[in-house]
């Protein structure tokens, strides 16, 4: 994985209150038309700049930032369908806003066409040319549930379950449902990873007095062992804290000491909401197309078209 992939899926950690935010916002309908409103309003981080992108060549990007191009057809065309359901929701929270979308994690991360001629050289024919076959054998599908488009949220690696919506963002979300997602420990190069620490290092960001001991106490978990609350030496953190204080992968950790040395090791990366990328491509590997594994990470959506 490369080290954009890293950062992203970081961050995603880092930014689940905007996340949340969005799980509150009542939805009102608009009616999606290609010939008067496909075009998105993407804000650029970096230069505050506005863009406005053609849908399907958006989802081009989304999928170049989001998922490796190695990645097996169907669980890119998975990925493009959630991708697009996730951007037209947001079209319609943000219709009478300056713009739909920003091109990072906050939303979904976008990566222009001259940014990619840059980055892949010679091989830009042949990754956007896999990457364009998988929008268009999608054209125009989108996830619903009960008349409303689905709040298509995904992340990078599961433990072998998916998270329970309000585990994680406090709202129960019906398609937002803990499934079985075991496939991914032989795939995912981040399955489990490693981070290590001096003890002072340790300490001080997490804002603890000097001590030559850690004492602590998981007071909350998930269904999955993911950690909610913790206790270290007295104080009491959340695990978002923890996971963005010490830059983590997922908030399924533990932690050892031994003498001035601090062990953290995680299971998973990401949030652990919706559809798994690395569990996307291991049921595509096993033969899945991409309808089945956008109907088992997303319970009771219907795939519909534009």
């Amino acid at each position: 994985m490369d080290w954009k992939k890293i950062v992203i899926m970081t961050l995603i950690i880092i930014l689940i209150p905007f996340i949340i935010i969005s799980l509150f916002i009542q939805e009102e309908k608009i009616d999606f038309e290609y010939i008067s409103n496909m075009n998105v309003r993407v804000k650029r981080e970096s230069t505050g700049q506005i863009d406005v992108v053609p849908l399907e060549e958006y989802l081009v990007g989304v999928l170049a930032g989001e998922m490796p191009t190695s990645f097996n057809m169907e669980a890119l065309k998975a990925q493009t369908v959630a991708a697009r359901s996730y951007v037209m929701k947001k079209m319609i929270y943000n219709k009478d806003k300056e713009y739909d979308v920003v091109d990072t994690v906050m939303n979904q991360v976008y990566l222009d066409d001259e940014y990619l001629r840059s980055v892949w050289k010679d091989e830009y024919d042949e990754k956007i040319k896999k990457l364009r076959q998988a929008v268009y054998a999608t054209y125009g599908e989108y996830l619903e549930y009960q008349g409303s488009i689905v709040e298509a949220f995904f992340f990078s690696t599961s433990v072998g379950k998916t998270e329970n919506s309000e585990e994680v963002f406090l709202t129960k979300v019906p398609y937002l449902r803990s499934v079985d997602s075991s496939w991914e420990e032989g795939i995912s190069p981040v399955y489990y990873d490693y981070f290590n620490f001096q003890l002072n290092e340790f300490l001080d960001r997490l804002e603890l007095p000097k001590s030559n001991k850690i004492e602590q106490k998981v007071l909350k978990t998930t269904n999955t062992g993911r950690v909610k609350e913790i206790m270290i030496n007295g104080k009491k953190f959340l695990a978002s804290e923890i996971v963005s204080k010490l830059n983590l992968r997922s908030a399924h950790f533990t932690i050892e000491q031994n003498g001035d040395s601090i062990k953290i090791t995680t299971r998973g990366y990401g949030h652990g909401v919706g559809m798994s990328q690395y569990g996307a491509e291991a049921m595509a590997r096993l033969g899945y197309t991409y309808d089945q594994i956008l109907k088992h990470y997303y319970s009771g959506v219907e795939i519909k078209k534009i």
